[in-house]
């Protein structure tokens, strides 16, 4: 293939795949500068966010006076170094953050279809405040979501587009999935989710039809649930509560929500994927 049609089938796959996000991103606009950010845990109500004083991390670059620098926003396929600095009120990278779930910052990279989702931490050059760490990635558009607070500064999520040429094919369409199986392991999440409400959602682990009961702290927790809103992947983070793999949830707004379980066993961490709808306040 040439390097126009190889162009043009890249410029294709990513009008398709970027279609729905383009226009909630339009719909946003540029946020610099929110009062208030909403925080990881799905509890803002949708009430605020309606009227505007809240909305969900990631849908930002910049936000309170932070802002998010790739280093790049284009990088070929394959295992690449990924590398980005914060960016403060001051005009300098940040140095300084709390701890929190044991790491200083929190990064995820996802693509725009929801697939190739990674959560790694990357490490910091105190010298330079540049995080770097290597991802896998495939044609297509990505985001980048750092999750972190910096000292002294408010809880935030930043999120930045970073393009992979190559040719992309159409998204398939993804239906809601309460089940999913990852090497060996069978996950299973019961519960509704609805918006602007206060859900429970529990996770069930099996491996050749037995319950794991023996599943390992991970990052200080029994498991991490990341959510990702469909269309402009706002990012919603929550935790377990003391019981186990159950989760308290309260998403935004109705739609569809594409949720990651990360969980510990035998020394491995293992990502579980699911698909969820979640009704409109009172249904």
């Amino acid at each position: 293939m040439n390097a126009g049609a190889k162009v043009a089938g890249f410029a294709a796959g990513l009008a398709v795949v970027l279609g729905v996000a383009w226009a909630a991103g339009a719909a946003v606009g540029p946020v610099v500068d929110e009062p208030e950010p909403m925080g990881h845990d799905m509890t803002e109500s949708a009430g605020h966010q309606e009227a505007g004083e809240h909305l969900p991390g990631g849908l930002a670059v910049a936000q309170e006076g932070y802002r998010l620098a790739l280093a790049d926003d284009v990088l070929a396929p394959g295992s690449r170094r990924l590398a980005f600095t914060i960016v403060g009120p001051d005009g300098h990278p940040v140095t300084a953050y709390d701890v929190e779930h044991e790491k200083r910052l929190h990064l995820i990279v996802v693509r725009r279809d929801f697939t190739g989702f990674q959560h790694v931490h990357p490490v910091l050059d105190a010298a330079t405040g540049e995080w770097s760490t290597d991802v896998r990635l495939t044609p297509g558009p990505w985001r980048v979501l750092a999750d972190f607070v910096p000292t002294g500064g408010p809880d935030l999520t930043l999120g930045g587009d970073l393009l992979v040429p190559g040719e992309v094919a159409p998204p398939a369409a993804q239906p809601v999935q309460r089940t999913d199986t990852v090497a060996g392991y069978t996950v299973t999440v019961a519960g509704d989710l609805a918006a602007g409400e206060h859900s429970m959602l529990a996770m069930t682990v099996t491996r050749d039809g037995a319950p794991v009961t023996d599943l390992q702290p991970y990052l200080g927790a029994s498991g991490h649930l990341v959510a990702l809103r469909e269309g402009d992947l706002a990012y919603l983070h929550v935790h377990p509560g003391e019981d186990g793999l159950d989760f308290g949830a309260e998403v935004p707004t109705p739609g569809r929500y594409h949720l990651y379980l990360d969980f510990k066993h035998a020394g491995v961490v293992h990502t579980a994927r699911f698909v969820l709808e979640a009704a409109e306040h009172g249904h």
